[in-house]
């Protein structure tokens, strides 16, 4: 499978997991970081998050999401993709970040919403919402092409 169908198909292997009433919509959504075509994961150590950073540093990545929503009667899924451009990282920055935000818990090792993405990324293209996990204006067009009130 092509890394940027990941997110998307594992979005729908959680929808799987539900059992919805009638009235009910899930939304559920994953969230991949990719580097030259390589996934990187949730890091499960503090020293495989540095190592992480120092890869995504001075370069350009891309977040991606896939999205599900699934009702009793259809199912739907869709995938964003945004470029993020890491400045250079010190290994002292490195080192504060993860040391002080713990970031084991997310896709390439960084939220942009904390102190790093604050500090080292120089570039986005696509959404910012994407980068933190859901896609919220896309969701938003999906829904209103489904005929979805909100």
């Amino acid at each position: 499978m092509d890394a940027a169908e990941v997110p998307q198909y594992i979005s729908q292997l959680k929808a799987r997991a539900y059992t919805l009433t009638d009235s009910e919509l899930l939304i559920t959504a994953d969230t991949i970081v990719c580097l030259d075509g390589e996934i990187l994961g949730k890091p499960r150590t503090e020293e495989e998050a540095c190592r992480m950073l120092r890869h995504l540093s001075g370069r350009t990545h891309q977040v991606i999401t896939g999205v599900t929503l699934t009702t009793t009667r259809w199912s739907h899924s869709f995938s964003c993709t945004s470029n993020v451009t890491f400045a250079t990282l010190t290994q002292q920055e490195i080192d504060h970040y993860v040391h002080h935000y713990h970031p084991l818990d997310k896709a390439g090792a960084y939220g942009i919403q904390e102190w790093i993405g604050y500090i080292g990324v120089t570039r986005l293209e696509g959404s910012y919402f994407n980068v933190m996990g859901l896609p919220v204006q896309r969701l938003y067009t999906e829904l209103k092409k489904l005929n979805i009130k909100i």
